[in-house]
This record gives structure tokens, C-alpha cells and sequence, in this order.
């Protein structure tokens, strides 16, 4: 909803992954990429249509929405163990190892800087075994070095998942994805050709107006 009325943000999207396959879905700011992973994800509900989940998805990572800030980020892992029926112990260890949040992960999340809820949000959902992963912007999480964990841990350890990743750039994309489409005013494109895509896109980039 807008200031002038209701604005649909998606329109008539259908599409469908088999476990294994990497979506990567290519879209200008404002597309509804991190809309359409919350809606895949569950935190937001359709106002029509259907969504079939028959993978075991993980939340959107880069969203952090679902944590309480004032429980620690051992206390937030706790809870998360508890939903997920994820050994405790073992999720800590993981969680430590990979976050490198050190101490800070015994003070409340709301006194955490965003790189480091981001860490934190990764972390957790690499302890827990999910058969889908639902990226929003990998590429702008964490310092360089943080970068390349997250991408060596979702695209070579964890390989034989399925994933579903929106971006606005398509470096990542054209790297590790088997299937592309692009959001465009509300629509999903799809293309079998991966050069087909980033054409399409980069034309959709420089003729991209904004209309008040």
C-alpha cells in the first residue's frame, strides 16, 4: 500500500526448483527480490495465490528480522535449536567457530552493528540442516574475508542443496547458478540462457524509469 493506493509489487509469478538446482534471480532495486524471498521463506503471506514448500527452507539470510534483540545471540541460537530440533551443544560450537563474534555473542542483538547480525544470522543457519537456502544479497554481507566463507560454505561444502538467491548484480549469479530470471516491473522472467539474462537485464537497467 502507498500513499495513492494499493501498488502490487508481484504479479502472476510462477516457478518451481527440484532439490539440487540454483536459482539466482536478477532484479533493479525496488524489483520485490527481497519480497518475493520473504513470501517463498513464510515471514510475509501472499494476498492471493499459493506457495508450495516441499524442501525443508532455511529463513532469507540477510534478514535478521527474526531475532529477539534482547536475548543474546547464544540465547537466540537456543531458541532456534529448540523450533529446528538442532542439537544445542554441537549448534554453539558452529555458531562460534563461524561467526567469530567472540564475547559478543553473550550480550543482546540489539547492541549488535548490522555486519555483525548478518554473521550471526549466517552462522545459525549453517547449524541447522536445511534442504533449500534463501539468499538476499550475499555479496553485501560481511568484509571481503566474511564474503568468502558464506560463498565457500553454500557453494562448494553445501553444493548438493538447493538454493534460491536475488541479487542486483549478477557476478554471483552467473558463478554458481543453473537457472536465472529476472524480476521486472512485478514480472518473473525466465531464461534458459544465462548471456540471455544478463542481455535482458542490462537493457532493463538502462531504460529503468521511476514513475510518481
Amino acid at each position: 500500500m502507498t500513499r495513492v493506493g494499493p501498488r502490487p509489487v508481484l504479479k502472476d509469478i510462477s516457478f518451481s526448483i527440484k532439490k539440487g538446482d540454483k536459482l539466482g534471480i536478477l532484479g533493479c532495486n525496488g524489483a520485490g527480490k527481497s519480497t518475493l524471498i520473504r513470501l517463498i521463506s513464510g515471514t510475509e503471506l501472499p494476498s492471493s495465490g499459493h506457495i508450495h514448500r516441499g524442501m525443508n527452507l532455511s529463513w532469507p539470510l540477510a534478514f535478521q528480522g527474526g531475532f529477539v534483540g534482547g536475548l543474546s545471540g547464544v540465547e537466540n541460537l537456543r531458541f532456534i535449536c529448540r523450533i529446528y530440533n538442532v542439537e544445542y551443544q554441537a549448534a554453539l560450537e558452529s555458531v562460534k567457530e563461524f561467526s567469530e563474534l567472540g564475547i559478543y555473542l553473550r550480550e543482546p542483538v540489539k547492541t549488535y552493528s548490522a555486519g555483525m547480525r548478518a554473521r550471526l544470522a549466517f552462522a545459525i543457519s549453517l547449524a541447522v540442516d536445511f534442504d533449500c537456502y534463501l539468499i538476499d544479497e550475499i555479496s553485501a554481507v560481511g568484509d571481503k574475508r566474511f564474503n568468502t566463507r558464506c560463498r565457500k560454505a553454500f557453494f562448494d561444502t553445501r553444493k548438493d542443496r538447493s538454493i534460491i538467491m536475488v541479487s542486483h548484480f549478477y557476478g554471483v549469479i552467473k558463478e554458481y547458478c543453473n537457472m536465472i530470471g529476472v524480476l521486472e516491473q512485478g514480472k518473473f522472467i525466465y531464461f534458459d540462457d544465462v548471456k540471455e539474462a544478463m542481455k535482458y537485464y542490462d537493457v532493463s537497467l538502462q531504460t529503468k524509469h521511476i514513475t510518481f
